[in-house]
């Protein structure tokens, strides 16, 4: 949008202008990427403890170089009684993880070697990058560079020039893309495996693992309504 208007007044609000919109938009790939896992002592195969399964869990993701002290937290422990009788007390034992990776081929090594030790109930929670505050910033200068530059074109069409801003004001946000859906999924560009890959019975294999995978890139766009007083 551009606006230009001339009157005979000099003050703020009525002297000549030319007011523009800039924009800029960055793409990131994510490197925090927020995973839930449910383990459960009931239903597994090897009819492990709840603790045996933790362990085994907890064994595999420092083998496959998950730093389990930073990236792996408790989010929730519960004992569901499902049923009581006088002869049966069954209780289901479930603790909820938190775990981040950092890139795509780590997650797929964890949802392979999750398969392999029966842990499927894990889902993506949500995509991060851990510089997104500086990459907002960044997006938000270079949008205001953006509308400067095309003042100066327009203002040059009139042999004109800009002189200082009489006004800078975002006038719209579009930020970090939504990637949760409850329901297990991973949503992204995979190449190699799916483009959406669901994780419980998902049926990687060694040749998946081999597979050049990546996320989507996470979108950042500023926009910023700026105007110029014209000379």
């Amino acid at each position: 949008m551009v606006g230009y208007a001339q009157t005979g007044e000099k003050n703020f609000i009525d002297q000549n202008y030319i007011e523009v919109i800039g924009k800029a938009e960055l793409e990131v790939s994510p490197d925090m990427i927020y995973l839930k896992i449910v383990l459960s002592d009931k239903n597994n195969k090897d009819k492990l403890t709840l603790p045996e399964i933790e362990k085994k869990m907890i064994d595999k993701l420092t083998e496959i170089g998950i730093d389990v002290n930073k990236d792996l937290s408790l989010l929730d422990f519960a004992s569901n009684l499902r049923s009581y009788s006088l002869k049966l007390n069954n209780v289901m034992l479930t603790k909820q993880y938190q775990l981040i990776v950092h890139d795509a081929k780590a997650l797929q090594k964890v949802f392979f070697e999750f398969q392999k030790l029966d842990i499927p109930n894990v889902s993506i929670v949500k995509l991060e990058h851990s510089k997104m505050e500086q990459y907002r910033k960044d997006a938000k200068v270079l949008a205001v560079k953006a509308a400067k530059e095309k003042a100066e074109l327009l203002s040059a069409a009139l042999n004109q020039k800009i002189g200082k801003a009489l006004l800078v004001q975002e006038a719209e946000a579009v930020d970090l893309k939504s990637y949760s859906d409850g329901q297990g999924w991973l949503t992204g560009k995979v190449a190699g495996v799916a483009s959406n890959v669901k994780i419980r019975n998902s049926g990687l294999s060694n040749e998946s693992m081999d597979a050049d995978i990546e996320f989507e890139k996470i979108k950042i766009e500023s926009v910023f309504l700026v105007r110029f007083s014209l000379e």
